[in-house]
């Protein structure tokens, strides 16, 4: 009778207890769904406070990666704000310290534990904040080399000219060199050939120059450069330096391009001959008799 006692006591007390749970959810239930109400409020003002800025105030900024970092942390701030005062709303203060509490410790690990990801976020702010990197740049690094399609928290998403994408986590592109083909709207290209040996070398000289400067605009300041280099196996080898319109590394094969073509024509009109190597094969005459006798065969 003894236990039979308990058990109804204890059943008794679970049922109070329950009761108490459902009383307490039916006195916060509007007070609970004030709070979804404020989440899903806050949700459509950070998205609204966060187009406004796309739209207007970020314009002036004109690193594409920058608006986006502010956009999403204005955006991650609202949202922050809605949910405390969701937490306030629920009379859950303490809960609310002690998530502040416990971010601190969880934040503390994961610090220690995501030591490359912080590195890799630090190297985004970097790498968004850098006037001499934006969206559509043409650079080339120790790991790859094309436009740049993004620049997010994690990494930077290189297009290569074959239209792939190369991903370059931040914290290795930042410390590595890198070169940016798209920030100056002038680059000097050079062209290189060989004329034979019996050669005028000067009128080699003046009919380069004279094609060159004909078709490239030299700027005040810029000029065709020509240099004899060396005397090669078959010819006398010479360089041109100009100096050509680019945005674009396509641009400079398209400036080398015509070059050639215009040095190869000219040199035809005035006949001037660029060499190739040639090679005289020795058969030897133990080489010759073999020969013979498989033919006599």
């Amino acid at each position: 009778m003894e236990q039979k006692f308990k058990i109804s006591e204890a059943i008794n007390k679970l049922w109070d207890k329950l009761d108490g749970w459902m009383d307490a959810i039916i006195l916060r239930l509007p007070n609970f769904i004030l709070a979804i109400l404020i989440m899903f409020a806050f949700y459509f003002i950070a998205r609204g406070i966060r187009n406004l800025l796309r739209k207007f105030l970020l314009r002036r900024i004109s690193q594409k990666s920058i608006q986006d970092i502010i956009a999403k942390m204005v955006f991650v701030t609202v949202i922050l704000i809605g949910f405390f005062i969701a937490l306030g709303v629920l009379e859950l203060n303490k809960v609310l310290t002690s998530i502040l509490a416990g971010a601190g410790v969880v934040g503390l690990a994961v610090g220690l534990a995501l030591q490359g990801t912080l590195s890799n976020t630090v190297g985004g702010l970097v790498l968004s904040f850098m006037h001499k990197i934006r969206i559509n740049d043409y650079i080339e690094t120790n790991e790859a080399k094309g436009f740049v399609s993004e620049i997010s928290l994690r990494s930077i998403v290189l297009r290569r000219p074959d239209n792939n994408y190369t991903v370059v986590p931040n914290s290795k592109f930042v410390d590595n060199a890198f070169t940016n083909y798209s920030l100056s709207k002038r680059s000097r290209i050079s062209v290189s050939c060989g004329v034979g040996y019996e050669s005028d070398l000067q009128e080699v000289e003046d009919l380069v120059v004279q094609v060159v400067s004909e078709n490239f605009d030299q700027k005040p300041g810029e000029s065709v450069e020509f240099f004899f280099t060396e005397f090669g196996d078959s010819s006398i080898n010479f360089i041109t330096r100009f100096w050509i319109d680019m945005v674009k590394v396509k641009e400079a094969y398209e400036g080398k391009h015509k070059a050639i073509k215009l040095i190869k024509s000219k040199f035809n009109d005035h006949g001037i001959n660029i060499p190739f190597p040639i090679r005289t094969l020795d058969f030897g005459k133990n080489n010759l008799q073999v020969s013979r006798t498989l033919n006599d065969e």
